[in-house]
This record gives C-alpha cells, sequence and structure tokens, in this order.
C-alpha cells in the first residue's frame, strides 16, 4: 500500500471502512444501504468521490463510532466516549420497536440480560451477562486495564478486549458492534495507524456461526480463554488474507492509471475506464458506451476503437454483437 499514491491509498482505505461498516452491522442481522454508508465515511474524511448519496441518521450514527474508534485510536477510552458510541447507534432511542435506555449502562429493568436465539416457549440461552448492578464497577475495571499501560502483546489485547467487553454487555443493545470498534481501536493501537485495509467484521460476518459458537463456550467455560483467542487470531490472519484479494482491484487499478499517464484521452474515454474499472454490469459494447458516455454510435466506435490500437482494450470474440473489456497490465 504505501507504494500507491495517495489517492489510491484514500481509495482503499474508503473501501475497507465501507466494508467494516457494513458487515459489523450485518453480524447483528442490520444491513445498511451500501452508497449511503460509502457516502457517509467519504464526506466525514473529506473523499472526493463525486455524487454523494444522502445518508439517513443511523447509517451516519455507525460510520461516527467507526471513525472515532479508527481515527482517534490514542484517546483514552472513557465511560462518557462509549454512552456517544451507543447514543450514535440508536439515535431514536429505540433498538427495533423496543425503547432502551441509551448513552447509559443497562438496567435490567425487563430482565436480566440474555442472549437468547428460537421460538416463543423454546428459547435457547447462549448467554446470561452479570447483574446490572455490576455493570459500573465490571467496566471500571476493564477501562482502567485497556487505559493502562499494556502488559500483553498488543494484538492479543484487541482479542481480549473483544471478549472482556461482550461478556460485560454493559448496554440494551449493541454491544457486539461497540466491542468490534473497541478491538479494531485496539488493533490501531498496534500499529500505530488509523489506516488498516483488511476487516475483522468482514471476516467474523462469513464465520458468524463460529463466531458465536466460540463466544458462547468460552462464556460458559472456565476462565481459560485459549480458545477464544487461538481462534481470535485465525480470523484475523485470514481477513488479512482475504484483503490482499479483496485490495488487488486496487492495485489493478493504480497499474492501470499508471500505464496510461502518458496516452492523451478524452473525457469520454476517462468516463468509461473507470466504469470498466469499477466493476462493469455486463459486456461492453458501442451500444452501452454511447448511452453512457451520451453521444452518438459512431463517436463511440471511434473512441473504442483508438483505445484497442493503444491496447486498453481488447475485442471479444464471439456473441451476436462485438463486446470490449479492458487489457490486462503487468
Amino acid at each position: 500500500m504505501e507504494a500507491l499514491g495517495f489517492p489510491l491509498q484514500q481509495n482503499a482505505l474508503l473501501q475497507t471502512l465501507t466494508t467494516d461498516v457494513l458487515k459489523t452491522s450485518e453480524i447483528e442481522g442490520e444491513k445498511l444501504d451500501p452508497e449511503q454508508v460509502r457516502s457517509s465515511i467519504a464526506r466525514q474524511l473529506g473523499i472526493d468521490i463525486g455524487g454523494l448519496t444522502p445518508a439517513d441518521r443511523h447509517v451516519e450514527g455507525v460510520v461516527e463510532m467507526i471513525l472515532d474508534a479508527t481515527l482517534n485510536y490514542e484517546k483514552r477510552l472513557t465511560p462518557e466516549r462509549l454512552f456517544g458510541w451507543h447514543a450514535a447507534l440508536f439515535p431514536t432511542g429505540r433498538s427495533g420497536i423496543s425503547r432502551i435506555r441509551v448513552g447509559a449502562w443497562r438496567d435490567d429493568s425487563s430482565g436480566p440480560m440474555r442472549v437468547v436465539s428460537g421460538a416463543i416457549g423454546r428459547e435457547h440461552v447462549h448467554y446470561e451477562a452479570p447483574v446490572a448492578a455490576r455493570a459500573d464497577e465490571e467496566m471500571t475495571k476493564f477501562l482502567e486495564w485497556f487505559n493502562g499501560e499494556a502488559s500483553e502483546d498488543p494484538v492479543l489485547r484487541a482479542g481480549l478486549a473483544h471478549l472482556w467487553f461482550v461478556t460485560i454487555h454493559p448496554f440494551d443493545d449493541g454491544n457486539g458492534r461497540i466491542a468490534r470498534a473497541i478491538a479494531d481501536m485496539q488493533l490501531a493501537r498496534s500499529e500505530s495507524t488509523p489506516q488498516r485495509f483488511y476487516s475483522m467484521s468482514a471476516q467474523i460476518r462469513q464465520e458468524r456461526t463460529a463466531y458465536y459458537d466460540m463466544l458462547e463456550s468460552t462464556q460458559k467455560g472456565d476462565l481459560d480463554i485459549t480458545g477464544w483467542m487461538s481462534w481470535f487470531l485465525g480470523c484475523m490472519g485470514r481477513a488479512i488474507q482475504s484483503a490482499q484479494e479483496g485490495l488487488a482491484g486496487v492495485l489493478a487499478k493504480g497499474r492501470m492509471w499508471e500505464s496510461l499517464a502518458l496516452i492523451a484521452l478524452n473525457e469520454r474515454q476517462r468516463l468509461m475506464i473507470r466504469r470498466l474499472l469499477g466493476g462493469f454490469a455486463g459486456k461492453l459494447t458501442t451500444v452501452k458506451w454511447a448511452q453512457l458516455a451520451k453521444c452518438s454510435h459512431d463517436t463511440a466506435l471511434r473512441d473504442i476503437q483508438d483505445l484497442v490500437a493503444r491496447g486498453v482494450l481488447v475485442q471479444n470474440a464471439g456473441g451476436r454483437s462485438t463486446s470490449y473489456s479492458l487489457a490486462e497490465t503487468t
């Protein structure tokens, strides 16, 4: 990533953060609008992507929490900061149709805090958290440890922080998302940079069943957390591997634009190359070029033939109509 120019680094960071926000919500069964998330992150980071999509307050809240955790990783984690994250996640004061305590530790007024699945009458209790009366004391201990001088390896500390926070379960809702944000914050501390190009939440989403199974077996077991830590480190390794594959597209874009640096392109050609690099749906034909570039069929054909002659596009064989794709760069 260091070999790339600043614009491409920003593009990669935007891609990673967008994935992080989307997947940490999906783990909880909530789907956010990708364009709203991407636009919200770009706006808050000052990245010019053009045509920003307005984001609703709920999307903005999740983005604000993730960005605060990763960009301000050096700042102390305090109750007020956590209350702010929680309020950002639940701007209406409700989780679904239920009213919850926002920006405050839970009080168990509606009964014990339990993680439950299954139909009514056949519920399976995966975990029951400590009583609410202990939340303040337990969180004080947790925050003293998290903000104190580290004696553990910083990456192991991220896994421990995730487990410890979600085990206390201090809020009525949102504990999983905040636990993952805290782990991301500690990972940023471990690397001394807010820029991470892999997403733990994306990998956890892929391994959601194993994630919940490991949490349940650890929380119902004794104080040996070796199994959880081993799974967390394995998940992180797989997240990094997935990022290398996912960011290959960003690297390909970088190589493509470098190869085009000395070629004179008109605005239509630049527009269509950007569309192709962004994941063009279907096959590119002269008709589609003319429609998207808002030009005549003859102009589109001249643009395409020029790029074919320069080795930027290749003509695909077969089919009822001729189609084109980007030539591979090395």
